[in-house]
């Protein structure tokens, strides 16, 4: 099990998508229907920051700024077809205290 680490507060706004550095890692919190996710901020495709991208909400996913790459806010999968990268790297959350915590392996 890893470690959970404070991140951020939990006021993020519906559809706000915030990139944040944790440790050498970059994370992308996404607020979609009230619920908060984390993930790899790096898109696995091309490196690309998925904070600098939107959320789909019909496919409840956060589209790549570059080259339109869509993976589930919830699980980090990739929803494009055809599938060309692999699926996102999720991090359990919990939100305590006006906080969110974010799990990460060591």
């Amino acid at each position: 099990m890893g470690n959970w680490v404070e991140v951020s507060a939990s006021d993020l706004y519906e559809g706000e998508l915030r990139g944040l550095e944790v440790g050498e890692r970059l994370v992308l919190l996404a607020c979609h229907e009230g619920e908060i996710s984390a993930m790899d901020d790096s898109c696995n495709h091309a490196g690309c920051l998925l904070s600098g991208g939107w959320i789909d909400a019909r496919k409840a996913a956060v589209i790549c700024p570059c080259h339109e790459y869509a993976f589930e806010l919830r699980s980090g999968r990739n929803v494009t077809r055809p599938r060309l990268c692999g699926d996102q790297q999720s991090f359990p959350i919990r939100v305590e205290g006006g906080r969110v915590y974010l799990q990460i392996e060591e």
